[in-house]
């Protein structure tokens, strides 16, 4: 259920019933030669709209303008700084409690956020903000190993790849056929939670947008897979958070 499609009598009726919601956080950045700038806000939507169908929640509009400095000097990119951004989620996530939500249980698709959101989570009362990545699932991380191994890579992963071309269709994928570059475990340590370099050293070092994601590796049928799983993942944690309040 979108909150953007009840009216206030409807949402009324859930607030009176005790409702938290559900909050997509995602990104506009680039995702590689064979991937959309709304990679991550699409996989985030997607994601809550199908968990909110297994828990009769409410999904609130996609805070789709985050953090991604890094991948500026790619066309197509709309980076907020980290204070701006934690200064507008914090407002929205206020706001939607100033409502009478109960809680707020945020469904992240991308990694450059999860400082922020865990800064909101400490200035707000104990257990009013939830934050689970689609990928958090341990079934969805299992599947995700299963199907691509070491090529999941850091950006541009081949299973957000599949999630969007479950939704919306396959892309070609032009110079995406070839593998990139594989990345060190000491690089992946050192770069965890999206800490890349500057925009145009980051560019130079990566220059189709993929960090260590062979993209073409994704197909359809795997966001199929992928999506069911991160969906029932988020449902049950919404529940739990849920019952907590």
């Amino acid at each position: 259920m979108k909150l953007m499609d009840m009216t206030w009598r409807q949402v009324e009726t859930k607030l009176e019933a005790g409702a938290c919601v559900l909050l997509p956080v995602g990104s506009t950045e680039q995702h590689g030669p064979m991937g959309r700038i709304g990679t991550d806000t699409m996989c985030a939507d997607a994601v809550a709209q199908v968990a909110a169908d297994h828990s009769d929640a409410i999904v609130a509009p996609a805070l789709a303008y985050t953090p991604a400095p890094f991948n500026t000097a790619f066309p197509g990119t709309v980076s907020l700084s980290e204070p701006v951004f934690k200064a507008m989620a914090g407002e929205v996530i206020k706001g939607l409690l100033a409502q009478g939500f109960q809680g707020v249980f945020v469904v992240n698709g991308h990694g450059a956020n999860l400082t922020p959101l865990y800064e909101i989570a400490q200035e707000l009362p104990k257990r009013a903000l939830g934050i689970m990545s689609w990928w958090d699932a341990p079934e969805v991380n299992a599947l995700r190993k299963s199907l691509y191994g070491d090529w999941e890579g850091m950006h541009a992963t081949p299973s957000e790849i599949a999630i969007t071309q479950a939704l919306l269709g396959v892309l070609p994928e032009d110079d995406a056929a070839e593998p990139p570059m594989r990345l060190s475990p000491e690089f992946i340590k050192a770069h965890a939670g999206d800490k890349h370099g500057p925009p145009d050293e980051h560019r130079a070092e990566f220059p189709d947008g993929r960090v260590g994601s062979h993209s073409a590796l994704a197909r359809p049928e795997h966001g199929e897979q992928l999506l069911a799983l991160a969906a029932k993942g988020i449902a049950e944690a919404f529940a739990t958070f849920s019952d907590a309040r």
